[in-house]
């Protein structure tokens, strides 16, 4: 047995069998978020359940499990949908009341802009007291309708109105600046111009607005009755509705193509139904921009610190000191960097840079609230040990020959730095980057009191100038996971979507560090060929 250990062949199956088991946890996990979250997008069947009752119930039937402490007994999870006249989503049925099963091939899923889905039978459309039937086919024209208003309302709401309030806003800034100055001729005109423009883009708001509720009006016009499972009747506006499908009569084709829709609806659109519904694009937006903003800002102060510690301080006091710091930067609970970039980056600098340039805005703070450029700073903070640590390590494994014959072709310190040190040590600081990067995507606690929000009415990025806002607040995909999940009014039904969201949080975390990795690659056979 001595002889067998000596020979280290145990100890390598151990570890191949560690790894093994690492890599099967992982993809075992990465396919229970799959097999639970991407089902969502699936066109379920719509099942018609009629109980001893005389009670019937259509839905998508979400699960059949054993009835807890009844043999042989089983009961089914329906999802009924019709939240605003059920009060909630799922329903669940004892199998042993259920007289008749089946699949109508007439029921339809109405998918709704609130209120979620709604599961019937179209009986036609609504014109005054009468009610005139119309197919499925029919409803299309006056979906797509309906989608050109909806287009239209959001283009006024958010391009047009949000322009005008944009100009208002900078209007009332400019009148506020020159009543605080020196009262003069010149300065009249300015302000009587100024109000000129206010008062034209009042008059421009009053015209929008009219529009708006005009197209709102016109909304109501139309509508279709749906009768429920009940028998009952129920009136919808057309406008209400998203699409409405027969799951029943779907070919395998057809089921494919529409969850290839819903997939790229879900990473493109924005949330609704307090973030139950719709689509992620906003927080996928937020997170690579805040986790890009960061290693911007990591990397190099990572790469300074690093340097100094191996190249131009000895093993002192102090440098021990610093490294001391460093390791236990790593130890300290995030939450804590999030409560020092709430004081010092939010209050202290934020607050200097609205009294000094933003004085005219105050009490409302543009820099002295949370915003992605604080998260992305205090996310640099909270990683910048890993950078630090990555980047010695890759230091130190350059070869002390490559620097002799550096410096004795004549070359400064700086220079072999520069020109010899760094290019080798590039794949340590992008592993460190690719470290950090994977961390930031992932924290939530941190952003939280420094710029992450629920729903973020504009992205970062827009039209206007500077065109890049660093101080406005974001969406991540950390945070819509925990949203979703403990904070939703409606979670049973929000459930697949925290799976699904997960899903994407990994992807996105994966492209980023692929991105790194590759760039890593080819920096470390350009910069290595370069320095031999």
């Amino acid at each position: 047995m001595k002889k067998t250990f000596k020979t280290g062949s145990p100890y390598i199956w151990l570890s191949g069998g560690t790894l093994t088991i690492s890599l099967l946890m992982i993809f075992g996990l990465v396919a229970l978020i799959m097999i639970k979250g991407l089902g969502i997008f699936w066109p379920h069947n719509i099942t018609r359940l009629m109980l001893n009752d005389n009670s019937v119930v259509i839905g998508e039937v979400a699960k059949v499990e054993p009835i807890p402490n009844h043999k042989d007994s089983y009961r089914t999870k329906l999802k009924v949908g019709n939240r605003d006249i059920y009060g909630l989503d799922f329903r669940w049925v004892d199998n042993s009341t259920i007289l008749i099963q089946d699949s109508p091939p007439t029921a339809l899923t109405i998918e709704r802009r609130e209120w979620g889905n709604m599961y019937g039978f179209l009986k036609g459309v609504k014109h005054d007291n009468t009610i005139e039937p119309i197919s499925l086919a029919d409803m299309k024209p006056l979906l797509k309708e309906s989608k050109a208003v909806y287009k239209r309302i959001r283009h006024i709401e958010k391009k047009e109105i949000g322009k005008i309030n944009y100009k208002m806003e900078k209007n009332r800034l400019a009148l506020k600046s020159l009543e605080r100055g020196s009262q003069s001729d010149n300065t009249i005109e300015k302000v009587t111009s100024i109000n000129g423009k206010v008062e034209a883009l009042e008059k421009l708001y009053t015209e929008k607005v009219d529009t708006l509720t005009n197209l709102y009006a016109s909304t109501k016009e139309k509508e279709v009755v749906i009768e429920l499972a009940d028998g009952r009747d129920e009136t919808l506006p057309v406008f209400q509705i998203i699409r409405i499908y027969d799951p029943n009569q779907m070919s395998i084709y057809a089921k494919s193509s529409f969850y290839i829709l819903k997939f790229w609806e879900f990473v493109s659109e924005e949330p609704r139904e307090a973030n139950t519904e719709g689509g992620i694009f906003p927080a996928i937006f937020g997170t690579v921009i805040m986790v890009l903003i960061m290693s911007l800002v990591v990397t190099p102060l990572g790469v300074i610190t690093a340097v100094f510690l191996r190249e131009y301080t000895s093993d002192n006091i102090f440098s021990r000191i610093v490294r001391i710091s460093v390791n236990n930067l790593a130890g300290v609970p995030s939450i804590v960097f999030g409560v020092f970039g709430l004081g010092f980056f939010i209050y202290f600098i934020g607050g200097g840079i609205d009294k000094i340039f933003y004085s005219e805005s105050l009490p409302t703070p543009t820099f002295g609230t949370g915003g992605i450029l604080w998260a992305s700073l205090t996310m640099a903070l909270l990683t910048v040990p890993v950078v630090v640590v990555a980047t010695e390590e890759g230091i130190s494994s350059v070869p002390n020959s490559l620097k002799e014959a550096s410096y004795g072709l004549g070359a400064t310190k700086f220079e072999t730095l520069w020109r010899v040190t760094l290019p080798q040590a590039t794949p340590g600081i992008l592993t460190g980057m690719i470290l950090a990067m994977a961390r930031a995507a992932g924290e939530v606690a941190p952003l939280m009191i420094t710029g992450v929000v629920k729903l973020a009415p504009s992205l970062p990025l827009d039209s206007y100038f500077p065109f890049i806002h660093l101080e406005r607040k974001f969406m991540h995909l950390g945070f819509h996971i925990y949203d979703v999940g403990f904070q939703s009014p409606n979670v049973e039904a929000a459930l697949p979507m925290v799976y699904t969201t997960t899903l994407i949080l990994i992807f996105t975390v994966l492209a980023l560090n692929l991105v790194a990795i590759i760039a890593r690659n080819k920096l470390r056979k350009k910069y290595v060929s370069s320095a031999l």
